[in-house]
């Protein structure tokens, strides 16, 4: 058990690392543009723009594979986190260079209460795709819940950098900030 504690720690610290080597780089073509339009704050379509992003990333390049990814979610989504996890490694040994796999299996991992492998998996779709706002959310998510605020604070802003519409987000940062900041007196 000591071991596995120390392998998920180290894990955390390499995600919680990056985190802090700043924003990330440029994407590439065609998200480029759908990336500058989402990061303005002053973006009025951002809602359309997201949804344009999360089309665009749910693309594999293969049937087969966003065949995969559409039953994992849905698995998800019914509260079959076994078939889910079953489906989604299916998608990521046959497509290991697809983040949006990794990152759906995160999802389920962490919804099974399994943070080692989700955390594993954050880090493996932000290696392939360093904008996925999502998986920064959800490793905010995970730190959180573990008392790391600082790292979490981290992550979550990071994920605000490139998405600044998530008031969700906000409000966990600013509930955070607070909590580690105090109060002056």
């Amino acid at each position: 058990m000591g071991r596995i504690a120390t392998h998920f720690r180290a894990v955390l610290l390499v995600c919680a690392a990056a985190l802090s080597l700043g924003l990330p780089a440029p994407a590439a073509e065609p998200l480029d543009r759908l990336y500058a339009e989402l990061a303005d704050p002053a973006n009025a379509e951002w809602q359309r723009t997201q949804a344009d992003i999360l089309r665009e990333w749910s693309k594999s390049g293969s049937p087969a594979m966003d065949l995969l990814l559409r039953r994992g979610k849905e698995a998800i989504e019914a509260g079959d986190l076994p078939a889910a996890i079953e489906h989604l490694t299916a998608l990521t040994d046959h497509a290991p260079d697809f983040a949006e796999g990794w990152n759906a299996r995160a999802t389920a991992f962490y919804l099974a209460g399994q943070f080692g492998p989700s955390v594993s998996d954050i880090g493996r779709a932000l290696a392939l795709n360093d904008h996925h706002f999502g998986a920064l959310d959800g490793l905010g998510m995970i730190l959180e819940e573990l008392g790391e605020e600082e790292a979490a604070i981290r992550a979550y802003r990071a994920s605000l950098a490139i998405h600044p519409h998530q008031q969700t987000i906000h409000e966990a940062l600013d509930r955070l900030e607070k909590k580690t900041t105090g109060t002056a007196l």
